[in-house]
């Protein structure tokens, strides 16, 4: 229950009203438009951190786009915008806590859509031990994750 009360936090502290109390409404509310998918792809799942990485992602974002995406996951407590440590200029991207609670959700949707879709690209060897053994490729994910991004 943990997740269900961070994310709670993170609606009333971001100031967006509920539409209603069903969980998917209040799921799609946060992360239901493509881009947002995309971005946490990109920082769950391929460790992308850094604003030009995730810009050079293969569907093409727009850089207004994915700003707003990044603003709208900082402001919903999904992602902490930090300095770059290697050129002060710059920010990296980490996904907090919250966020690596979803790679289950993302890893379904990315088996769902290598299974369905005869011209999806993943690597065989991830979907393989998805099939294989889910909950320690989850576990091990999120285990990264949290010691990459200093949530450990």
């Amino acid at each position: 229950m943990q997740a269900k009360k961070s994310a709670n936090q993170s609606s009333a502290a971001c100031g967006e009203p509920e539409r209603s109390g069903c969980p998917i409404s209040f799921a799609l509310e946060i992360f239901g438009d493509r881009w947002t998918l995309i971005v946490l792809r990109d920082l769950l799942l391929r460790s992308r951190t850094r604003y030009r990485e995730l810009l050079s992602c293969e569907e093409g974002i727009a850089t207004n786009v994915l700003a707003d995406r990044l603003k709208r996951l900082e402001r919903r407590g999904l992602v902490r915008k930090e300095r770059d440590p290697e050129d002060a200029r710059q920010f990296i991207y980490k996904p907090t806590q919250l966020a690596v609670s979803l790679v289950p959700m993302l890893l379904e949707m990315a088996a769902w859509g290598a299974r369905t879709n005869a011209h999806a690209r993943v690597k065989p060897d991830l979907l393989r031990r998805f099939e294989t053994d889910r909950e320690q490729l989850i576990a091990d994910i999120q285990r990264k994750l949290r010691r990459d991004g200093g949530l450990e």
